[in-house]
């Protein structure tokens, strides 16, 4: 291309006599030609670099080959160390003759047993639910401020204040709480396959009264009264009927108050499904293997 071009000039330098038309054409030639040239060496230019960035990418992908091929045989490594593991797993199975359908068996009676203690513990809380409304609707507006009744962990806890049950200082029984009394004995005896604990608490202000040592003393003494009024006057069954007494060691509320001392001061009628039923079912229960 240079050649062409210096020949060209060349011959126009020599022929000086060419006319001004022709040597104007002749220009018009050579700077197409260089501009030519100059677009041929762009896109040479342009070709030896995307030659370039192609060869870069070849090592990259022959890079990521190898990393491929490495990762590959890895793979195959893990894979037949697995197989083997899962073999030597299946071996062990087979030789140990494990029983699929017997362990299957096991489970589902398992499971058909706790079945049947959700069921239990479901109609045990039925049970108590309908207690409690009952017992709430039998009871009067000023009865309800003396008297809590409340469900917890599927034990019915009926809660009687001192000055409503008992004569003041005293575990003899007021008169006025005999109304009270009667509707729980119905409730009770309404429900046979419950047991009954009447429970004694009381504050801790140490009792000084003849025939009553300390506040253990009371309020065994207060649970007893009431178990007998139960018993001898409302006719519920004895063999149903628990007394016990805790003292001051069972607070509700701090001790250092009028009133936290006269919510301790307290006996609670406690109504709890019998156990006997519940030690039935977990007699049944599937013996282990």
């Amino acid at each position: 291309m240079k050649k062409l071009i210096l020949m060209l000039a060349a011959g126009l330098m020599l022929t000086s006599c060419v006319s001004k038309k022709k040597l104007t054409t002749l220009q018009d030639d050579y700077n197409a030609l260089q501009t030519s040239y100059n677009t041929l060496q762009a896109e040479h230019q342009q070709a030896n670099i995307t030659l370039a960035e192609n060869r870069a990418t070849i090592n990259s992908l022959e890079e990521r080959l190898k990393e491929a091929q490495a990762g590959q045989q890895q793979m195959q490594v893990a894979y037949t160390e697995l197989k083997r593991s899962l073999d030597t797993s299946l071996q062990q199975s087979y030789e140990g003759n494990v029983n699929i359908s017997k362990l299957v068996d096991e489970i589902n009676a398992s499971n058909r047993f706790i079945h049947q203690l959700i069921e239990a513990k479901d109609r045990s809380d039925s049970l108590n639910m309908v207690l409690t409304n009952n017992l709430t609707r039998s009871l009067t507006q000023q009865e309800m401020q003396e008297v809590d009744v409340q469900v917890l962990k599927g034990v019915v806890y009926i809660s009687l204040a001192d000055n409503m049950l008992y004569e003041s200082g005293s575990f003899n029984i007021h008169p006025r709480a005999a109304q009270t009394l009667s509707k729980i004995a119905k409730i009770i005896m309404d429900y046979p396959d419950y047991d009954v604990l009447i429970e004694g608490n009381t504050d801790n202000v140490p009792i000084s009264k003849t025939g009553i040592r300390n506040n253990w003393d009371l309020s065994c003494l207060r649970a007893a009264s009431v178990v007998m009024e139960l018993q001898t006057r409302y006719g519920v069954d004895p063999k149903r009927l628990t007394a016990g007494g805790r003292g001051e060691y069972n607070p509700i509320a701090k001790n250092d108050t009028q009133v936290g001392r006269q919510r301790n001061r307290r006996t609670q009628i406690i109504i709890t499904p019998k156990l006997d039923q519940f030690m039935d079912l977990i007699e049944q229960a599937p013996a282990e293997n």
